[in-house]
């Protein structure tokens, strides 16, 4: 099965090797047939220590790294 791949923007980067990305999705209602925006936060890992908030990046499903972690963040995009 593929790994999903989200593109987000860094919310926060003060954690030790971790970077919370807020991914927002839109859609049409069903009913209404106005576009609606969703976000959703995501902790993903980050070894490097490279990304910065305000940075828009790529981020990979990956096995569980902790209680929160199952996101790997991909590269950086420009």
């Amino acid at each position: 099965m593929p790994k999903r791949v989200l593109q987000g923007v860094v919310v926060s980067d003060k954690n030790k090797k971790t970077v919370i990305v807020e991914v927002e999705r839109r859609f049409t209602h069903p009913v209404l047939g106005k576009t609606v925006r969703r976000s959703k936060r995501y902790h993903a890992h980050d070894e490097q220590v490279k990304f910065k908030m305000g940075d828009v990046v790529r981020i990979q499903e990956c096995r569980p790294l902790s209680r929160m972690k199952r996101w790997e963040v991909l590269y950086e995009m420009a």
